[in-house]
């Protein structure tokens, strides 16, 4: 039996679990069943700032205690124990008690460069998110890919220098200069008749949001490299255009997210217009006196630049000059155009590049409007990010309502390709909800794929019945769920441009697609899904994930194998405490019932009877 023992997702040991409040009370105890412990310190510190170190109480007992004040304001602190002892010779020693990784249980160790702290999120404030948001189901729409709505799929303002695909089956390619640099931009055609006339299929599948890639006047097919943020890009469509698919869209009651990219521009862009297309005299880059030259950081003007990760064709923006900040964020900039325009929130490119100033000054923009939505693209756990030297503020309250959940598509993928075992999922994602204040957690941008990532079905091998694992994955986790357009449909593809395929509107994947409706349907008919506390259990290669409330629940056990396995009560595991007897749950399943390979098995119903 362990002597000495702290597990920081049991409530006998931290209460609360999880993220806390500013001016609230975390309760400490830790367990020294060991006589030759003599005491227990607490040591405690809010990241950068002076370490707090607190002896703790036993009242004769081996159960030593400390309730705690998270009175130094919002941030990420990391604490440890100090375990003083003695030896036979009464000489005094000490020995330190901190983190294996992540949370939970620790380890003991004599050596305090060898400590992992723990960590408590403190944060100033509860992110709860528009009631669509939270209940939603979203779908990320590349709008050059989707659909073209015109009449014989006539192309609108196809761009200079650019080449439309001769069929909607080829497979797209970049073409590239002498210097590694795209020379000319490929095109679909797609554009906002085509999401309006595609409003039934979306509907049938039951989305109920769509993610849209930016859609403002750019040179690339991907309009990462915007050209002016007023305009939308002619080959989507007209204002008006826009406008007619946001009102059809609303009228089916799905809620639009537009792409925020403020961290950069196009070089051939309004603001640096390297090539002249707005003027041989304007733009930082052809006059040192344009309104747009202080935006911009000139190593050697003009042609030593900033640009994004040394991407010369992206020149960077200094997102502390005042004159953009009100460009993006002020009384008559970007977001009051658009806010204004309907759209109900917008998603965060790069939200590392975008200093915490700079998101609060958007997270203020969007707080005047009702019901809207912000969200960052951050890859990491945004608890404890650091970014150029700093540890960002994103979820401590007045920044991002939620971030895009990349670590479920790393850990889902290396369940199913049997990299990971279960228990490790379990562990990872018990982590993020301890470090996540609970309506971040809940508010979290749930994806299995998106345009920066390679198709799911490449990533599981073509494997059907897995890729159905990945989208009840998707849908079951706490957040929203997001599904990359083509994914139910059963595209395929490797990276960058490969997964930016058209969409088989002629050759749909049935399974692919009915896979897909059916964890959507699920959803939507269990709101404990959404609104419900989060348990994961498992055996040796089984993971379950259990969605419940008070009164009713939904039990998912997932098979990743290629062979049956049988579950057995006996064995399942959980890191926290199992909301019901295991009486009970062996009532719920069975005995020994049996998965079949890349399967799953549902429970649904009422958690006590």
């Amino acid at each position: 039996m362990t002597k000495v023992y702290f597990n920081s997702w049991l409530e006998e040991y931290k209460k609360p679990f999880g993220a806390i409040l500013v001016n609230e009370f975390i309760s400490f105890k830790f367990k020294a069943d060991d006589p030759n412990v003599t005491g227990v310190t607490l040591v405690i510190a809010r990241d950068g700032g002076q370490s707090h170190t607190i002896k703790m109480e036993s009242y004769g007992t081996a159960i030593y205690h400390f309730d705690y004040f998270f009175n130094e304001g919002k941030g990420v602190y990391f604490y440890y124990f100090e375990l003083h002892y003695l030896d036979a010779n009464h000489a005094e020693y000490t020995r330190y008690y901190g983190a294996v990784a992540g949370g939970g249980p620790g380890k003991l160790v004599d050596h305090l460069e060898e400590i992992n702290a723990y960590q408590v999120t403190c944060f100033e404030k509860k992110e709860t998110a528009p009631k669509w948001y939270r209940k939603g189901v979203f779908y990320q729409i590349f709008p050059d890919r989707f659909y073209n709505g015109n009449p014989k799929e006539l192309v609108n303002n196809p761009k200079a220098n650019t080449f439309i695909y001769g069929s909607k089956e080829d497979t797209p390619m970049y073409i590239k200069d002498e210097n590694g640099d795209i020379a000319r931009w490929d095109f679909f055609g797609g554009n906002f008749k085509g999401i309006k006339a595609k409003i039934p299929y979306l509907k049938e599948l039951g989305i109920t949001g769509i993610y849209l890639n930016p859609i403002f006047e750019a040179r690339s097919n991907h309009r990462y490299d915007t050209s002016n943020y007023l305009n939308i890009d002619p080959i989507l469509g007209t204002e008006e255009d826009f406008a007619d698919l946001l009102d059809a869209l609303h009228q089916n009651d799905i809620h639009v997210i537009l792409d925020g990219v403020f961290s950069h521009v196009g070089r051939n862009s309004l603001y640096f217009n390297y090539d002249g297309a707005y003027g041989i005299d304007k733009g930082a880059y052809r006059n040192i006196h344009s309104q747009y030259y202080p935006w911009f950081t000139f190593n050697r003007y003009p042609d030593e630049y900033n640009s994004w990760w040394g991407v010369k064709d992206l020149p960077e923006i200094n997102k502390e000059n005042k004159e953009f900040q009100d460009f993006i964020f002020g009384s008559a900039g970007v977001l009051q155009k658009w806010n204004k325009f309907g759209i109900d929130g917008w998603r965060l490119d790069v939200a590392d590049e975008l200093p915490d100033e700079f998101i609060a000054g958007i997270r203020s923009n969007l707080d005047q409007f009702a019901d809207k939505v912000l969200l960052g693209e951050v890859w990491e756990d945004a608890s404890n990010k650091i970014s150029y030297g700093k540890r960002r503020q994103y979820i401590l309250g007045n920044h991002l309502q939620g971030v895009m959940n990349y670590p479920l598509r790393e850990q889902a993928l290396a369940f199913l390709m049997a990299d990971c075992r279960p228990e490790t999922i379990a562990s990872h994602f018990t982590t993020l909800q301890e470090n996540y204040p609970r309506d971040i957690f809940y508010n979290s941008f749930n994806n299995i794929g998106t345009h920066d990532t390679e198709r799911i079905l490449t990533q599981l091998n073509g494997d059907k019945r897995k890729l159905s694992l990945a989208f009840a994955l998707l849908h079951l986790f706490p957040g929203v769920p997001c599904v990359y357009y083509g994914d139910e449909a059963g595209l395929t593809g490797g990276k960058d441009p490969d997964n930016r395929k058209f969409f088989p509107w002629d050759n749909i994947e049935e399974d692919c697609y009915e896979a897909c409706r059916k964890w959507i349907s699920l959803r939507a008919e269990n709101p404990v899904i959404y609104e419900g506390d989060f348990l994961l259990l498992y055996t040796e290669r089984i993971l379950g994930v259990l969605r419940y409330d008070a009164e009713d629940f939904v039990l998912v056990f997932f098979n990743p194998t290629n062979g049956l396995q049988v579950l057995n009560v006996a064995e399942i595991q959980t890191l926290r405490p199992l909301p019901i007897a295991k009486e009970r749950l062996q009532a719920i399943i069975g005995r020994n019932n049996t998965i079949q390979e890349a399967g799953t098995l549902t429970f649904s119903g009422k958690l006590f009877e």
